[in-house]
């Protein structure tokens, strides 16, 4: 081979910057380990609440030491920059989607207009979601054209308003409005995408990662290491939309408390005799007498359905506090005083009053009812447009409290609001997101400056989240979770314990079957394979790629790619040997012949990667990003390092063996009719297919949270569990619940879709508690609800994982898996098409994939319910349907490539004796590559986890599946659709 020391230039070269790179990995692991050591000596494990404190040690311990050099060329904080990333399964932590709402964007661009052909196109716009992925903007222009009539979009009450008059005037058509209104959401869509980014870099976690989804104002967020759920949620979906009110004094609606009262008792007496009504007339009528004369005794019990009945106490008098009322009654509350009659009761002076709830204390059932003096627009006099600052602070007893600075507008505002309230004694209320945070007096003149504080019942982590929300502003409008999936760090480090346990055992495995089947050249081949891991590792590494489980699965299937390039050069070599030619010349020739076969193999297992790589989210992206690398990696490391050493060694006069004693002549000079038995292969396919779409009608498949919406938690309990038993429970609280044994079987993976189409933190409190309600028989004593949602370090119990998935992003899911799969079709039949000039070869390869999927999909709607493992078809079993395509078409592109050869090399053969030649010429690579593959899924499908080990399943399947239809699918139906069938071969 000529140009070896520009091979060994660039091997060494890229050697070592793979190594200086994962250096930096290794030194930022050591410096955390010093500082987890450092922590455990200083608190012992009998303090309360130990680790937290452990935790905060270590992190100071490497604060102080973040910018000291390290071995001469860098320093911690630099190390932790430029580690390998790990992904969430491996590290735990919280990945969440965010669905900006485009609805609200729109509104407030209108000036929050009452138009009613306005607020009717946005209704219809909600309704057409529900049934299209376009964006929501272009559905409203699509609702507002079916019903506007004679309104238009630049009309003064809609969109040429006073905030868009420098960009919108009535004159206007609407297709000149439109690209105005696409921008200014763009924009705020933007600004979204801002403001989250700036609350994240202050949280406080490392390597958190903020995405821009298409245009359709999802934001994709994940904190790896992040353990407080619930801290996370509000902080991403607080809008920050702070604003301060003058207040009433409560004794101005004493009097209507209790007026409303009377109203209430009234509505629920009159609802009472309704249902005792509804219910008699369904009686029997030899009943009749008994239910007349149990209603004659019925007296309606008011206080039941009181308003003053759901009182718990009172503010102190003169104060904006009019009552208190137990967390449990809020909505029920709330739904009585905005009743009609109710508001109706309310004197003119008081008519635009807000009742708003208080922030509740920690722990605490109790929350405040306020009472703010709104007006008509309900437009504050004073809103957190004006602060320029915000830090956490402490107030004047020592609580956590938020300090802010305001701008000049602000101040002067501030300063007008704070004298009205001395002089009236009155208060002014600090608003956030509809909850008033606190309503403090004034006792000593107006304040001015613009400098304020909000105070309450804090922890110093929402006082610190508060504080860093203000200071990056407010969201332009709501942000919804519509797709969460939180990992605890006890199931990352289980994760990263499987993930490494599989590769060793995959790459021994490996590494020692090619000794074994290839004597010392097979040396060779596990040295150019090891580099290979090496150049995977580091350039993850430098590129900032994230390592996920699925991706060392990647890594592992990319260890089998790279045995096959080997494999396929050591068989053309052992080729060129038999027909006697010197071992240089042979081991020239080898090569020569087998790198059509390897860059055509490689190049369409790297299409379908491709497009995993861009259909695929989260740890399925990763999954393609680590086989695209290995692609690359192996094609080098295989062409190029194998072939220097083994040049090298024949260089100097000494032999390289290709084979040993044992596998010397395994499976050479093969003779076997394959295409004689084809219809028998036809056969039995065709009765695979046949049951496989029996029960894909029948059985149907055990769609995932991806393809269906919903909500799964992975809870593992201190016992063995019943999930039939536990799904009982869960069905009482519930209404719908699925229970399964999720790896042992003290695990239990609990799905339900409860409340899917609903959003917001609310929501998910609310399961959360049924939840831990529910379970709570089964979990240890003394197990708080924190320490069941809450990730640690040392978790042994509890909710391990979860994933929340909206139903309308489970559509997209579901969407584009789908043109993955078709689009990968379509890719590889054009480019099989392109390579080898023939439609019947791309017909061939494309009727075995389809045949391979089929049954694929067939085995799983079969097994899915008597399987000991989890087989759900979500992401990771299309990324594993993906695999299988370009797995099925890397065999069959082998062959196809032996095809044209022997046409070639033999023109006047004929076509059944070229098919045959060329299936048993390559018999020994296509049974060593499938059996080293084989042992490396079954590897990682033992030791890899329960996580993947439906993914590895599918891919066993596969793998067998794909290397059956190679030969008996593929070949025969490009040999039977050419125009010379049948030859030689009935």
């Amino acid at each position: 081979m000529q140009n070896n020391g520009l091979i060994k230039l660039f091997g060494f070269l890229f050697g070592i910057v793979s190594i200086y790179q994962l250096s930096f990995t290794f030194i930022s692991s050591n410096q955390e380990a010093k500082a987890k050591t450092y922590a455990e000596q200083k608190i012992s494990a009998s303090e309360n609440d130990y680790l937290a404190i452990r935790e905060q040690l270590a992190a100071e311990y490497l604060d102080s030491i973040g910018n000291k050099s390290l071995y001469g060329f860098t320093s911690y904080n630099d190390a932790k920059g430029k580690e390998l990333n790990k992904g969430l399964d491996l590290k735990g932590g919280i990945n969440v989607i965010l669905q900006i709402s485009v609805r609200d964007i729109l509104k407030g661009l209108a000036d929050y207009s009452k138009n009613p052909v306005f607020n009717q196109a946005l209704d219809e716009a909600d309704n057409l979601q529900k049934a299209s992925d376009e964006p929501y903007v272009e559905s409203f222009f699509t609702a507002f054209a079916a019903v506007q009539g004679t309104t238009k979009l630049a009309d003064p009450d809609i969109f040429a308003n006073r905030t868009l008059s420098e960009q919108i005037n009535f004159e206007m058509s609407d297709e000149e409005v439109r690209p105005i209104i696409r921008r200014k959401i763009d924009e705020s869509i933007i600004s979204a995408f801002e403001v989250l980014r700036k609350r994240i870099d202050k949280f406080g976690v490392t390597q958190p990662n903020i995405q821009r989804l298409g245009t359709s104002g999802r934001i994709l967020v994940e904190l790896p290491g992040a353990k407080d759920v619930e801290r996370v949620k509000n902080l991403l979906q607080s809008t920050a939309q702070l604003e301060f009110w003058e207040t009433y004094k409560n004794e101005q609606f004493f009097n209507f408390l209790t007026q409303a009262d009377a109203i209430v008792s009234e509505i629920e007496s009159k609802k009472a005799k309704e249902t005792t009504t509804t219910t008699e007339e369904a009686s029997a009528i030899d009943d009749l007498l008994a239910d007349v004369e149990a209603q004659d005794s019925i007296t309606p019990a008011a206080s039941a359905n009181s308003l003053l009945e759901l009182v718990r106490g009172y503010g102190f008098q003169g104060g904006p506090v009019l009552a208190q009322f137990a967390k449990k009654d809020m909505d029920k509350v709330m739904g009585y005083l905005n009743l009609p009659e109710v508001r109706r009761l309310l004197p003119k002076e008081l008519r635009y009053v807000n009742f708003a709830w208080g922030k509740p204390n920690a722990n605490a059932e109790i929350v405040d009812l306020y009472v703010i003096k709104s007006n008509r627009d309900g437009i504050p006099p004073l809103s957190g447009g004006v602060i320029v600052d915000a830090v956490q602070s402490y107030s004047q007893i020592g609580q956590p409290a938020v300090s802010m600075q305001m701008d000049a507008k602000g101040a002067r505002i501030w300063e007008n609001m704070t004298g009205k309230a001395f002089k009236e004694a009155s208060s002014i209320a600090i608003v956030l997101d509809d909850v008033v945070y606190s309503a403090p007096g004034v006792s000593n003149g107006a304040i001015a400056g613009g400098r304020s504080e909000i105070t309450g019942s804090f922890t110093l982590n929402e006082a610190i989240d508060l504080a860093n929300v203000l200071r990056a502003g407010k969201l332009p409008a709501s942000a919804e979770i519509i797709q969460s999936e939180i990992v605890g760090p006890s199931l990352g480090r289980e994760a990263i314990q499987s993930g490494i346990y599989s590769f060793l055992i995959a790459l021994l495995i490996v590494l020692g079957w090619m000794i074994f089947y290839y004597g010392s050249s097979g040396v060779y081949a596990d040295i150019a394979l090891v580099l290979n891991i090496l150049l995977i590792f580091g350039i993850l590494a430098g590129l900032g790629a994230v390592l996920t489980l699925p991706g060392i699965a990647g890594i592992v299937l990319t260890i089998g790619i790279s045995v096959d390039a080997n494999v396929l050069i050591f068989e053309r070599v052992r080729e060129e040997l038999r027909k006697g030619k010197g071992p240089q010349k042979a081991v020239a020739d080898g090569f020569n012949n087998a790198l059509s076969s390897i860059l055509d193999a490689n190049i369409t297992t790297g299409l379908t990667a491709l497009i995993l790589f861009v259909f695929g989210t989260g740890p399925i992206k990763g999954f393609a990003t680590t086989l695209l690398i290995g692609i690359g990696t192996s094609l080098f490391t295989a062409i190029f390092i194998t072939r220097l050493f083994v040049d090298g060694r024949l260089f100097k006069g000494k032999t390289v063996g290709f084979s040993t004693k044992a596998t010397k002549d395994l499976l050479t000079n093969n003779a076997f009719a394959f295409l004689a038995k084809r219809k028998t292969a036809y056969i039995a396919s065709s009765i695979l297919i046949l049951v496989s779409l029996v029960s894909l009608t029948l059985n149907g498949l055990n769609q995932g949270v991806d393809f269906v919406g919903g909500r799964s938690y992975t809870v593992r309990f201190d016992q063995i569990m019943n999930p039939t038993e536990v799904e009982t429970n869960l069905i009482a609280a519930f209404g719908s619940a699925e229970v399964k044994t999720f790896g042992e079987e003290n695990q239990l993976k609990i799905t339900t879709k409860y409340r899917i189409d609903e959003e917001g933190t609310e929501i998910d409190q609310e399961i959360y508690n049924k939840l831990y309600t529910a379970l709570q028989s089964y979990l240890p004593d003394g197990l708080t609800f924190d320490a069941f949602v809450n990730g640690a370090d040392d978790k042994e119990v509890g909710i391990m994982s979860s994933i929340k998935v909206g139903p309308t992003i489970a559509d997209d899911i579901k969407k584009n898996s789908y043109l993955a799969v078709i689009g990968s079709l379509v890719v590889v039949f054009l480019y099989i098409l392109l390579r080898f000039r023939k439609w019947q070869f791309s017909l061939g390869a494309v009727a075995a994939v389809f045949h391979d999927v089929l049954i694929v999909l067939g085995i799983f709607s079969l097994t899915y319910s008597i399987m000991p493992f989890n087989m759900e078809i979500n992401q990771a079993f299309i990324a594993a349907i993906l695999t299988v395509i370009g797995y099925s078409l890397n065999d069959t592109v082998v062959v196809f490539d032996r095809i044209r050869e022997f046409t070639n090399d033999h023109p006047k053969w004929a076509l059944g004796d070229t098919v045959n030649a060329a299936l048993n010429s390559t018999l020994s690579r296509t049974l060593n590559t499938s059996l080293t593959t084989l042992l490396v899924l079954l590897a990682i499908f033992i030791f890899g986890g329960e996580s993947i080990r439906g993914f590895m399943f599918a891919l066993i399947v596969g793998v067998l599946v794909g290397t059956y239809s190679s030969v008996f699918i593929a070949t025969p139906v490009m040999f039977d659709t050419q125009s010379k069938t049948g030859q030689d071969a009935s």
